[in-house]
């Protein structure tokens, strides 16, 4: 469970040329919002003119004054700030849905290993937590849905590194309560960077979010299968 402020609600405009920013209109002014996203969201959803969520901004020196967390979807919210899936998972990592990953009494995060850097790491089983998140509207979500050269860099890494002796999980979170299944795309350069890491037991699982009473908590675990189109 991840606690947030109360949101501040505003209408969204329009993502802006630098993919972290766009532009909300907030009590009768329109205002320059941070995306916490590290892709554009207009690739997933569409929000120009839809009511958002969003949060104050906590360092007295940043350039936006909110940034973007949920927007309304039928009876539930989707989730637009990526940067909180590394916070819930830490937080959650003492649940049955991670028993796999052995001891989890002490968590570190972003733990550097020569030019890879961790999301979470736990020393006393001495596994890395690699955390990705996928934004879909549908039941069924494929991942990945862009392709991210960073990705398959740290799979590359986390090869190495367990072939290292270390152990290693990637966890895929959904921002949407409703996704029930996440596809791999087995023709994508992601999956062929991903298989060797399994071939050398990386566990990989994936849960979805949900968003109610200013808490973000694990909704449930969702199954993952490969796809070949």
């Amino acid at each position: 469970m991840c606690n947030v402020e109360i949101p501040t609600t505003g209408i969204f405009i329009r993502e802006l040329k630098n993919r972290f920013l766009c532009e909300v209109f907030i009590d009768g002014e329109t205002v320059e919002c941070y995306v916490p996203s590290s892709c554009r969201l207009g690739n997933f959803l569409t929000l120009s003119g839809k009511q958002v969520l969003l949060l104050p901004t906590q360092d007295p020196n940043a350039r936006t004054p909110y940034s973007l967390l949920a927007v309304p979807y039928k009876r539930n919210y989707i989730l637009l700030n990526t940067s909180k899936a590394n916070k819930i998972i830490a937080d959650n990592l003492h649940r049955r849905y991670f028993s796999m990953l052995g001891n989890r009494s002490a968590i570190n995060r972003e733990q550097t290993f020569g030019d890879y850097k961790s999301d979470l790491y736990l020393p006393n089983s001495k596994t890395l937590i690699e955390i990705k998140s996928v934004i879909c509207l549908d039941k069924i979500a494929v991942f990945p849905t862009v392709y991210s050269q960073r990705t398959i860099d740290q799979l590359i890494a986390i090869a190495h590194l367990i072939d290292n002796g270390y152990n290693a999980a990637l966890v895929i979170t959904s921002l949407s309560p409703y996704v029930q299944q996440i596809y791999i795309d087995k023709d994508s350069v992601f999956f062929q960077a991903l298989k060797p890491c399994i071939e050398r037991g990386l566990q990989l699982l994936a849960v979805s979010f949900c968003f109610a009473n200013d808490e973000i908590r694990i909704k449930k675990k969702i199954p993952i299968k490969y796809w070949q189109p």
